[in-house]
């Protein structure tokens, strides 16, 4: 099974709006930029398979994304939500388990900056879109070592560019 990281970042880093609460804020783990077409590669690239956020990220988003197995990781065992086509696991390395159970082809973590932290080191890809732009936020992705991933493609588009990472 491939454990693939999919994410936009601004050059800053941030990936997100944080816990800091401003009247013309967004809520906790929403995106403080729409870019259409970054959507739809996310879109394109995910279909039909496993997606797995964190709690903040799944509530941001409302509902869970169609054609995909929605999963969601939180702390808080009596978390529920009233969808009957997401799974909740209380760790990520449960998520892993179960979806290894599933024999998926492959997985994709979507965030947040917890989620990615944790998963950063057992992934076996990323494709990261980085943007053209610094962006206001409090959450970041996080660091890693370059000298750990090759860059197999990229892709220039008009506001961001597209790197696919393979662990080396």
């Amino acid at each position: 099974m491939r454990k693939i990281i999919i994410s936009a970042v601004a050059k800053n880093g941030v990936i997100g709006l944080g816990s800091v609460t401003k009247p013309d804020r967004k809520k906790n783990g929403d995106l403080p930029w729409h870019i259409s077409e970054e959507f739809r590669h996310f879109k394109q690239t995910t279909l039909g398979y496993p997606i797995i956020m964190g709690r903040k990220s799944f509530d941001a988003l409302g509902k869970p994304l169609p054609k995909r197995e929605n999963i969601v990781i939180s702390r808080n065992r009596g978390l529920v939500y009233p969808f009957n086509d997401i799974k909740i696991f209380n760790s990520l390395n449960k998520a892993f388990e179960y979806c290894e159970e599933k024999q998926y082809e492959k997985i994709f973590v979507i965030g947040g900056g917890q989620i990615y932290a944790q998963a950063i080191n057992q992934v076996d890809e990323m494709i990261i879109s980085k943007l053209d732009f610094d962006a206001e936020g409090e959450v970041f992705f996080p660091a890693f070592d370059e000298h750990e991933w090759e860059i197999v493609k990229r892709d220039k588009r008009e506001q961001f560019e597209i790197f696919w990472y393979k662990r080396k």
